[in-house]
């Protein structure tokens, strides 16, 4: 399935493709375009919209697109340790929450970091991937430590 976003990805347009591709759609395929094209390039490509102006999977209700995605497929039901790495993502993609959690503010540096370091959106998608999946093993040690006390 092909999946669209706005061009230019930093936090919530890296971590929703992470999440899309462990928990929804293991061969997504993502689009990045000009947010004014977004629209256009969907129905063109039959692409499903996420984290872009009055998209389904966006912002709403105060939550950050990766949260929505979270809730719509009902994912904290499969994986309790999103809800952490919700946290983490909204408050290093909502510059208002920005100090919500501690480890909003490194996120956030780290994936202005590799927008600096990469060339395009597909390839700082592939290189901040695995940054994903550390920072979800994180969030589950968390909740496992919690769990034990």
């Amino acid at each position: 399935m092909k999946w669209i976003t706005r061009e230019h990805v930093k936090v919530d347009r890296v971590a929703c493709p992470w999440l899309i591709l462990k928990y929804i759609d293991p061969e997504a395929e993502f689009l990045f375009v000009p947010a004014a094209d977004v629209v256009t390039v969907a129905e063109r490509e039959g692409a499903t919209p996420f984290d872009t102006q009055g998209a389904k999977l966006g912002h709403r209700d105060g939550k950050c697109s990766f949260e929505t995605i979270i809730e719509e497929y009902d994912l904290l039901a499969r994986d309790p340790a999103l809800a952490r790495m919700a946290e983490i993502v909204h408050g290093a993609d909502v510059s208002a929450d920005l100090d919500r959690v501690p480890e909003s503010r490194g996120l956030k540096a780290i994936a202005e970091g590799f927008g600096l370091v990469y060339p395009d959106d597909h390839a700082i998608l592939a290189a901040e991937l695995p940054l994903y999946d550390a920072l979800h093993a994180w969030c589950a040690r968390q909740l496992e430590t919690a769990d034990r006390r």
